[in-house]
């Protein structure tokens, strides 16, 4: 998905495009390059160079490459950020994400709920528009929690080509040992576990990736499960008293890619919108991906540039201004002129 909101662009602006994936999961890039190869694309305009940090540094410092747009980890973004600067090169860097969704009490709850098991358990949690972190507002936090509760122990984990399989494993052995020592930090840390999904077994697949879905509640701001990107399925609730609060929450986050608030009051929700320092902004839409004519991209620490991904900033990132102003004389000479070209 994100490197077809960039190639497509740069591509129809002129460019040609290095596509360098992720050495984990390069099969997409490598399926989208056949598929443009076969289509006529003429070699050399959309390429694809697998590696990892050494191909990354080698893209950063190449003096041909004038652009470099990313998606991944904040402390990656911010390197890849830096690096270009001093290459003098254009860059857009989105970095990592802790999107929260504010739920007041006049919400649909069995609508909210099911919004939530979706956008915080889809793809295992690992993509970077998940819903993380719930803050609830006064009476709502205690049913909230257990119709969350109910829906998430009922999510079917299994492989992805199984029947009726809605949440598949982690991408490694290391990331799915990662995200369940989260688990063990945030029991350790005083968090309510509600839910545990360290010791999930899928039958036939004893020794596959697989976590279950996970929920902590009353879980408080200075907690590292809160602070931290988990990229897992792993859910966290906080409470909070009111909308200034919950509003107060956070914005205080570093992070500002996504967010969303489930509430049947215009009012509230307009005043989230005015007020939230967040890029993207869903009003009972959990994951608050635009429409794709629309630009793609977060705030504070979760973009390192100034334009975003896709639609028109797309466009303008991916060309240059260039300015000709021109005159064509008569025959004769004209007289010197000492003055600022015009075009009187």
């Amino acid at each position: 998905m994100v490197p077809l909101w960039m190639f497509p662009v740069a591509i129809a602006c002129g460019n040609t495009f290095i596509l360098k994936p992720s050495e984990k999961v390069p099969s997409a890039s490598m399926k989208m390059a056949e598929l443009f190869k076969e289509a006529g694309l003429p070699d050399g305009v959309f390429n694809v160079v697998h590696g990892d940090k050494e191909a990354v540094d080698a893209i950063l410092n190449h003096p041909d490459i004038h652009a470099v747009s990313f998606v991944g980890s904040t402390s990656i973004a911010k390197y890849i950020y830096e690096t270009c600067a001093r290459n003098a090169k254009r860059v857009q860097a989105l970095g990592g994400a802790k999107n929260h969704a504010v739920v007041l009490p006049d919400a649909d709850l069995e609508f909210t709920a099911d919004a939530l098991i979706g956008a915080a358990y889809g793809s295992a949690g690992e993509r970077c528009m998940a819903i993380s972190a719930v803050v609830a507002v006064g009476a709502v936090g205690d049913p909230l929690v257990k119709l969350l509760k109910d829906k998430a122990a009922k999510v079917k984990v299994g492989p992805g080509d199984g029947d009726g399989v809605e949440m598949g494993p982690l991408v490694t052995r290391a990331h799915r040992d990662k995200v369940s020592g989260y688990i063990d930090t945030g029991v350790a840390e005083g968090a309510q576990l509600v839910l545990d999904g360290r010791n999930k077994k899928v039958a036939g697949h004893e020794n596959g990736f697989f976590l279950g879905t996970t929920l902590f509640d009353w879980v408080k701001p200075a907690m590292n499960i809160y602070k931290d990107e988990i990229f897992g399925p792993v859910l966290v609730v906080l409470r909070a008293q009111s909308l200034e609060e919950a509003i107060a929450l956070v914005n205080a986050n570093p992070y500002g890619n996504g967010t969303a608030i489930f509430t049947n009051s215009g009012g509230a929700a307009r005043r989230f919108e005015e007020e939230i320092q967040v890029g993207m902004v869903g009003v009972n839409v959990p994951i608050p991906v635009p429409m794709a004519f629309y630009s793609f991209g977060g705030w504070k620490a979760s973009l390192f540039g100034d334009l975003h991904v896709h639609g028109m900033e797309g466009v303008k990132f991916y060309t240059r201004t260039k300015v000709v102003t021109t005159r064509w004389p008569h025959a004769e000479t004209p007289a010197a002129s000492f003055n600022m070209p015009t075009l009187g």
